[in-house]
């Protein structure tokens, strides 16, 4: 499973949004019709998902919108001449020969971005989170439920077989019942913690600062609000956007759970002093309700730390009553068996009593020689991906397959924001300094 960070540096938007009248099939298509897609935020995530989705074969980018001018050049460079661009998606949505759209743009636009683009008859793949707010979530539920479009949530861990082999280990009993996930997803360089290029001609000839402002407040021309804008709070959602909701995707699929029921975080920032509004330390403590034929009740812990003097790692660790499972890179299935008695704890009884206790534990418990063979196994299983398996081509190539055959994705908008909605909700409690309750089948706070 490919773990390396792709780095998100997508930018796109438009102002007020006008009618949208072109439309897209949405008849089935055989395996090799050719697809059309078109890039809504060329940046680093959107330009990696976009060479995703061309890898999977009978796939066509046809049109590019982005409002920094240079990363509308370079869309030409890599995909050719002939590939249309703009600066106003409006325009990318209008165009009759785009079947799907990849939305990459900051977090602030992919609510707006997204139903116009449902509307305008495209499928559509965005890359999480959903939505920047609470708030936004129903309407792009709505809009994929009313058009009927495929929409796809781009947190590439519902796809990976990685994943899928944790869910038939977990399915099967292979822990026992569950009791507690641990996940963390740590980094330790100026690029994971979005310190990321600015580039020389970014400037307001070359940048629509006000369509990337958008519904965002007013603020004067910045290009590094532009090309860091995960830092703020005005265009992001800090890490609980941007990771911690890779963290829920992830186990959600596994377990089956549909969301939290208590949210509390904490946090801080503790290093990356650069003028950013949200934390670089941040902690998330969740409370799972037991849901009948899924999971028992459990508690879910998050980390985040962008200071953690290591290299960068993720991963989860499902505990259960029989066992540990470990998701990384690949799987680690640790079971030991339980004791062959329980023990005793007598020393402060009387001699009459300890001597009455154990003549009726030995009775239940006969001693044994200890043997070789009478010692507790440590048992444990491992499972890893192929080599140069990508859970994020996997991801586009079951997003396409469903623009051929109109069947569901993996992470429809309901999955998507059922992930979004608690790690939006850890903002809240962390900006608010609250626990904040979560309906997890109504998706609402």
């Amino acid at each position: 499973m490919a773990t390396t960070r792709r780095h998100f540096l997508a930018t796109a938007g438009a102002g007020m949004a006008a009618p949208l009248m072109a439309q897209s099939s949405g008849t089935k298509r055989g395996t090799n019709d050719q697809v059309h897609i078109a890039l809504i935020g060329a940046g680093g995530q959107g330009m990696g998902d976009c060479a995703a989705s061309q890898r999977v074969g009978g796939v066509k980018l046809v049109a590019v919108a982005d409002v920094y001018q240079g990363r509308l050049e370079r869309s030409r460079e890599l995909w050719g001449k002939d590939v249309f661009i703009s600066r106003d998606y409006r325009e990318v949505l209008a165009r009759p020969d785009v079947d799907a759209v990849i939305i990459g743009t900051p977090d602030h636009w992919h609510q707006r971005i997204s139903i116009d683009a449902m509307k305008a008859g495209k499928d559509v793949y965005c890359e999480k989170p959903m939505v920047q707010r609470l708030e936004m979530g129903a309407a792009v539920i709505e809009a994929q439920k009313s058009t009927g479009r495929i929409f796809q949530v781009g947190s590439q861990r519902v796809s990976s077989i990685v994943y899928l082999k944790a869910r038939e280990l977990y399915r099967a009993g292979a822990i026992g019942e569950l009791n507690m996930i641990e996940a963390w997803w740590d980094r330790n360089s100026a690029i994971g913690a979005w310190e990321y290029s600015i580039p020389p001609d970014a400037t307001p000839e070359n940048i629509d600062w006000d369509r990337f402002l958008g519904s965002a407040p007013k603020h004067e021309f910045d290009p590094v609000r532009l090309f860091r804008w995960r830092n703020y709070r005005d265009y992001g959602t800090g890490v609980a956007g941007d990771l911690f909701v890779h963290l829920f995707s992830g186990m959600h699929m596994i377990t089956g759970a549909l969301g939290p029921r208590r949210v509390y975080a904490s946090g801080g920032l503790r290093f990356w002093k650069d003028g950013r509004d949200v934390p670089d330390v941040f902690y998330g403590l969740y409370d799972y309700e037991a849901r009948e034929g899924s999971h028992p009740a459990f508690n879910l812990a998050l980390r985040v730390n962008f200071v953690d003097g290591g290299d960068e790692n993720s991963g989860f660790r499902f505990v259960g009553s029989e066992g540990i499972l470990s998701v990384e890179d690949g799987l680690k299935l640790q079971k030991t068996p339980r004791e062959r008695e329980p023990g005793y704890t007598i020393d402060t009884f009387s001699e009459a009593v300890q001597r009455e206790f154990l003549a009726g534990y030995r009775e239940k418990y006969p001693k044994r020689e200890p043997t070789l063979d009478s010692m507790r196994p440590a048992e444990a299983e491992a499972f890893q991906a192929p080599d140069g398996y990508d859970d994020h081509f996997h991801h586009h190539q079951n997003f396409i397959a469903a623009v051929r055959s109109r069947k569901p994705v993996v992470e429809d908008a309901t999955f998507g924001f059922r992930a979004a909605g608690p790690a939006l909700l850890s903002n809240v409690s962390y900006f608010e300094r609250r626990i904040c309750p979560w309906d997890p089948e109504t998706m609402k706070a």
